[in-house]
């Protein structure tokens, strides 16, 4: 089923920009909250919100594991769009407190458990209130990202989840990132693929920016997820 609206009908095959546009008309009086952990992907999304006037929410979980060169992305996009809000919703457990009442290295011994803590709950309470939640994630990225639906009721959180770039794969986005000079991370350039927590990611020798790969994330184990965007139970709206 496509959905109408002014700016015309949209379905699985409508460009991102028509998708963007649709977006910001429909819901011009809710709370769309765009969510991000600065991967290239997400830059390149709120790049494209603001290329269409749009000022949206910004969130993003600081789970106090980033790398430095994370926060400084952070900030080269705080100053790059000064329209956008950026907030930060991430955990208040500090490290410290984490040790002492789950152990030291938790994300070792049970990275499920700390992404729980500093990913999944933090979540919640930063989409409380909002109409819809809009992710740069893409059906190419992962096996268990490869059925996400454009748009769909997400009841995890009890949001509409909408993906604008969910055809999209890591070459296209990389294109859109150099034609329109988009800040991105530079450990895209030193081997990093995706970048998420100091503890759980490593380079993936021979990789490029043009490559996406989840293989460098919680490497030795079978985890592929934070558990922040799993598609079982989404109904789909489209």
């Amino acid at each position: 089923m496509a959905i109408g609206s002014t700016v015309g009908r949209m379905d699985e095959g409508t460009p991102t920009n028509q998708v963007i546009a649709w977006t910001i008309e429909r819901f011009r009086n809710r709370r769309v909250v765009i969510t991000t952990s600065f991967g290239m992907e997400g830059c390149a999304l709120i790049d494209m919100f603001a290329a269409q006037g749009a000022a949206p929410t910004v969130v993003y979980l600081d789970t106090m594991f980033f790398f430095p060169e994370t926060y400084a992305l952070r900030d080269r996009m705080v100053r790059r769009y000064p329209l956008i809000t950026f907030v930060n919703r991430g955990t208040s457990l500090t490290p410290e407190a984490q040790a002492a009442r789950h152990g030291p290295e938790l994300w070792r011994r049970d990275p499920d458990r700390c992404c729980q803590l500093r990913r999944v709950e933090p979540m919640a309470p930063a989409l409380a209130g909002a109409d819809v939640w809009v992710t740069a994630i893409t059906r190419s990225q992962a096996d268990s990202r490869k059925n996400t639906p454009l748009l769909a009721w997400d009841w995890q959180y009890e949001v509409l989840k909408l993906c604008p770039l969910i055809g999209w794969d890591r070459a296209r986005v990389w294109e859109y990132v150099r034609e329109h000079d988009v800040p991105y991370n530079e450990l895209h350039e030193q081997g990093y693929p995706t970048i998420g927590c100091t503890h759980c990611t490593i380079p993936v020798p021979g990789s490029s920016p043009r490559e996406y790969s989840r293989e460098g994330r919680w490497a030795g184990s079978e985890k592929t997820e934070c558990g922040l965007h799993g598609v079982e139970g989404l109904e789909s709206r489209v």
